[in-house]
């Protein structure tokens, strides 16, 4: 934990704030804090600061915040990611905020098998806490747009086109295509597909909605491996 994230209910006035909980335990057992101590803090979906510790026990701590900075800035992306598998779900969600994507949508397709939809790591606040995990680490307190779209063909000609709309939209996909561009600048939407890649339909049916199919080369890469290579190169 990079920063100590804490939202309005934490507040007791302007300058003051109690945590407990899971923070609780970090900063006890983790970051092994005393009285007197400064670390980083944040308001979720707020500025950045310092919080100093006025009173640590076994049930909450109270610190003293000021609060003087912006969170750092979200890429311009979008990124449209097929549903991978539960223990690898907490893992990507996590890097996404990590590293700064702004709207994260997880979809259904062909190689993603139906049972995973009904894991408990889709719940909603399981997913808040992935995030939540990204920002701290990031030292960022703005949480991306997540959206959970359980139909695939629904999804591509309902509501991918509009998304597609003022972005640069990209599939990665392994194949014979032009290799992925470096360096973006601009709005941009990327599509990364499941294990093995996206079934030859599906490829078709994103090209329709706009989507420039690109590589990154002869390697199939695990998800979470494509995801952080892909935003290395595009920004």
């Amino acid at each position: 934990m990079n920063l100590l994230l804490f939202t309005a209910g934490d507040r007791i006035d302007a300058h003051r704030i109690r945590v407990g909980g899971r923070r609780l335990r970090h900063l006890r057992e983790v970051l092994k804090v005393t009285v007197g101590d400064e670390l980083r803090v944040g308001e979720l979906d707020g500025l950045t600061g310092s919080g100093h510790i006025l009173a640590i026990d076994s049930d909450t701590a109270l610190l003293e915040i000021e609060l003087r900075e912006a969170p750092p800035a979200k890429l311009p992306l979008c990124v449209v990611l097929a549903l991978p598998r539960p223990k690898m779900l907490r893992r990507i969600v996590r890097t996404a905020a990590e590293l700064g994507v702004a709207e994260l949508h997880l979809i259904h397709s062909y190689r993603v098998q139906k049972s995973y939809w009904q894991s408990p790591a889709l719940r909603e606040d399981a997913l808040q806490n992935y995030l939540l995990q990204g920002l701290e680490q990031s030292r960022d307190t703005v949480l991306p747009r997540l959206a959970c779209h359980r139909r695939f063909k629904p999804f591509v000609e309902d509501t991918l086109p509009a998304m597609t709309g003022n972005r640069r939209a990209l599939l990665a996909h392994p194949g014979d295509y032009p290799p992925c561009p470096r360096k973006l600048e601009q709005e941009t939407l990327l599509v990364i597909g499941p294990e093995g890649g996206f079934i030859p339909y599906e490829v078709e049916k994103l090209e329709s909605a706009g989507c420039e199919v690109v590589s990154l080369g002869p390697r199939i890469l695990r998800v979470e491996n494509a995801l952080t290579a892909l935003l290395g190169r595009l920004f």
